[in-house]
């Protein structure tokens, strides 16, 4: 789905000073297998970010069509955590309450679950949320609304989708305390603990594209994320193959369709690991001045509607095929 008539990258606002480069917070080049450090949207309390000042500028820029929804997000997340039943649930066979569990956040609104541990690769720096296991949240945006990306019609939908992201996760998080279990939700798209997106792709949720965000068979890139960290004995899911690497490596819709040109077209080594990356010094004024952007996830071929099982089914037909001619 092609912007219409998308903005040009020219800015009315720009640092005096120009801060640390964003790609270096973020660890391009670096071949050491570290912790992310917050570059943008601080959530952590921790002290401010190189970035702060057009992440302050980004949030007075924001009409009410969005800061209404990042208000009563806030709002539902005072209860992202609480205390826990003083009888324990005791869980024998971790496979069967994790299927017990994502089936919950299934009704209780969630598109998609699954489960992963909390590794090194999806915590920030200096943080350390206690909890061991993540059951991660996949919830569609609606797709009409998207359709005016980079607008601030769009920018509303990202932000009620999140919203309603953080409602499923505050009650899950709820049932699983209810069980006896510590249990907290992470529903603020800004940096807190966590990392979504290293914790979506070890639960099987999507792959990683190369606008540097998940792709998934049932909504492509449109959708959102949310978590709930705990202890509850689960048992973690796997990376999934849906061929997502197969299409990246040769399509070009998201590199030409990006307005600042931030999208690179080969793999880069981010903290010790090769990986697709989008360049945050470039991305992020536009994003600040279009309220979001999102032009890359709605243009990608895998976010049209009922699309996605069928590339998927073709490209990895497509790889057998070749891997029996070799």
């Amino acid at each position: 789905m092609r912007p219409h008539d998308p903005p040009p990258p020219s800015y009315a606002f720009a640092y005096l000073s120009p801060p640390e480069s964003g790609n270096a917070i973020n660890g391009l080049g670096d071949a050491r297998p570290v912790r992310a450090r917050p570059v943008f949207h601080d959530g952590g309390g921790g002290p401010p970010l190189a970035w702060k000042a057009l992440d302050d500028f980004f949030s007075l820029i924001n009409p009410w069509g969005v800061l209404r929804h990042v208000l009563a997000n806030t709002w539902q997340l005072r209860r992202a955590d609480g205390p826990v039943a003083p009888s324990r649930r005791p869980v024998d066979d971790p496979a069967a309450m994790t299927a017990e569990v994502t089936a919950l956040a299934r009704e209780l609104g969630a598109g998609k679950a699954g489960v992963a541990e909390v590794t090194e690769a999806a915590l920030y720096e200096g943080r350390e949320p206690g909890l061991r296991r993540a059951i991660v949240l996949a919830l569609p945006m609606d797709r009409d609304e998207m359709r005016f990306a980079p607008q601030p019609r769009a920018a509303a939908e990202v932000m009620r989708t999140y919203r309603a992201a953080s409602r499923v996760a505050v009650r899950l998080a709820a049932r699983i305390r209810a069980l006896g279990w510590p249990a907290r939700a992470y529903g603020n798209p800004n940096s807190t603990d966590i990392l979504m997106i290293p914790l979506a792709l070890q639960a099987g949720i999507g792959e990683l594209g190369k606008h540097g965000s998940l792709i998934c068979r049932e909504y492509g890139s449109n959708f959102r994320l949310a978590a709930v960290l705990t202890d509850l004995p689960l048992a973690p899911g796997s990376p999934v193959d849906i061929g997502v690497e197969d299409l990246c490596a040769v399509c070009q819709r998201c590199v030409l369709d990006c307005p600042p040109r931030a999208i690179l077209e080969q793999k880069q080594l981010v903290r010790g690991v090769r990986k697709w990356y989008v360049d945050f010094d470039s991305c992020i004024p536009y994003f600040v001045k279009t309220l979001g952007c999102a032009i890359c996830i709605e243009v990608c071929p895998w976010s049209e509607p009922g699309r996605g099982q069928q590339l998927s089914e073709q490209l990895l037909a497509k790889r057998r095929a070749e891997g029996a001619l070799t």
